[in-house]
């Protein structure tokens, strides 16, 4: 199923680190030929400090070959410059071990007044925090991480916001705790890095695009881990309207991971369908894959033959995407039940060897699935064993219901176009962030 794999077109928004992942997880199930797959993580490789990997990719892409002396040469740079760096900033770091400028460090809600702290205390000059930085983002590109992360804690509260690397450390540091999947953290960086983007402009329009265009594919990582997650998708993916123009602008195929998210979400499925469905229509010209074209063939066509056969390569699609293969067994579950729900609204009294076929289940499994559902009080119906048929219940929606059912997403619309006019009230510009390869 290569044809929808997704890697190329994600890779050119996100960090050259969080590129090696997928890269694994591509190489785990086969979908490329290896040696393509060795070169291109060599490729990767060669901007960053972790030469011992690259070594290693090297020897096994070439095992009759030595491995350059370019490789060693690089080495014994990257060693002499780490010495130079952790020389530069022992002073620093011993500062930030004292237990006082921790306890300041965690209390302190002003950058300026611990600053003043420091300077005063510690005789923490300015240049420190650059010398940081650039510690920090060392620490990075060597595949320290932890380190770095550490370091660009303390970077971010010490840079004032327009700093021209107070937004690079905000990256740097998302970035350093979804490879370290601290995925608490990271929803912690990734909710104060969408305030930053959101309150400034960055001189022009289609600056701003590419920061969130950056920021959703970032939050992959993160809302396909956190518990949280499938909650979050769809209220940054699908209601708010600046990261869905940028979906809609820039990457359509961020609609397969929002459409999952939506799928797999069973408290908030029933109110989002709609809005979802529309969107999907509007894109189904720019993109389309298994996922996206199940939800069309299902409400918008009402062909369910037709969804069936998208159910299916959906399972192959979800297999072989390393953010969604944890959502396998759980999509085609909702996703069955979607299809069984639709029927239903339209039938009421369906063969259960019939639907069995449409569900891509035995007749067998198909009616323990049924019992189940009704078991568990999300049926009104009755099994009917001696003609082998499923007899659906009438149950009238009260005009109360209806209302309740269609202004349940007003409030929170409300409240994000308050929040919208708000922060276009108070931007402020800044600089473009680059952190590892956004270039």
């Amino acid at each position: 199923m290569a044809e929808f794999d997704l890697t190329t077109r994600m890779g050119q928004y996100l960090d050259r680190h969080l590129v090696f992942p997928l890269l694994e997880f591509l190489s785990v199930k086969e979908l490329y030929d290896e040696k393509e797959m060795l070169k291109g993580k060599l490729d990767l490789l060669s901007n960053t400090n972790m030469v011992d990997f690259a070594m290693d990719v090297h020897k096994t892409l070439y095992p009759d070959q030595d491995v350059p002396a370019s490789f060693f040469t690089k080495r014994g740079n990257v060693v002499t410059q780490l010495k130079s760096l952790q020389a530069e900033t022992e002073l620093i770091t011993k500062i930030f071990e004292d237990p006082e400028v921790m306890r300041q460090m965690q209390s302190s809600r002003d950058g300026r007044q611990l600053f003043d702290y420091l300077f005063k205390e510690h005789g923490f000059k300015a240049e420190m925090v650059d010398t940081l930085y650039n510690y920090a983002k060392f620490q990075y590109e060597c595949g320290n991480y932890s380190a770095a992360a550490e370091y660009l804690y303390f970077v971010r509260i010490l840079l004032p916001p327009n700093d021209r690397n107070y937004l690079n450390a905000l990256w740097g540091k998302l970035a350093s705790e979804i490879l370290m999947q601290n995925w608490d953290t990271a929803l912690e960086d990734l909710n104060r890095l969408k305030e930053v983007i959101e309150a400034n402009t960055f001189g022009s329009a289609l600056l701003s695009l590419q920061q969130r265009t950056w920021l959703i594919h970032w939050s992959l990582f993160v809302f396909f881990n956190h518990p949280k997650g499938r909650d979050l998708i769809i209220d940054m993916f699908l209601y708010s309207q600046l990261y869905l123009n940028a979906i809609q602008t820039m990457c359509p195929h961020i609609l397969r991971y929002l459409t999952t998210a939506v799928i797999t979400n069973k408290s908030r499925r029933r109110t989002v369908l709609k809005d979802l469905v529309k969107v999907i229509q509007q894109e189904s010209y720019t993109y389309k894959d298994p996922i996206t074209e199940f939800v069309e063939c299902l409400y918008v066509h009402f062909d369910f033959d037709g969804a069936q056969k998208k159910l299916r390569e959906c399972e192959a699609v979800l297999m072989n995407d390393f953010f969604l293969v944890a959502c396998l067994e759980d999509f085609i579950e909702n996703a069955r039940l979607l299809i069984f729900e639709t029927f239903c609204r339209i039938h009421e009294c369906i063969s259960i060897s019939m639907l069995a076929k449409k569900l891509n289940m035995t007749p067998e499994d198909a009616e323990r699935w049924i019992v189940n559902l009704i078991r568990n009080a999300r049926l009104d119906a009755k099994i009917d064993s001696k003609l082998g048929h499923v007899v659906m219940g009438t149950q009238a929606v009260s005009p109360y219901q209806q209302v309740i059912e269609k202004t349940k997403n007003l409030a929170f619309r409300s409240q994000v176009l308050a929040m919208n006019i708000e922060k276009k009230l108070n931007v402020k510009n800044t600089e473009v962030p680059q952190w590892g390869a956004q270039e």
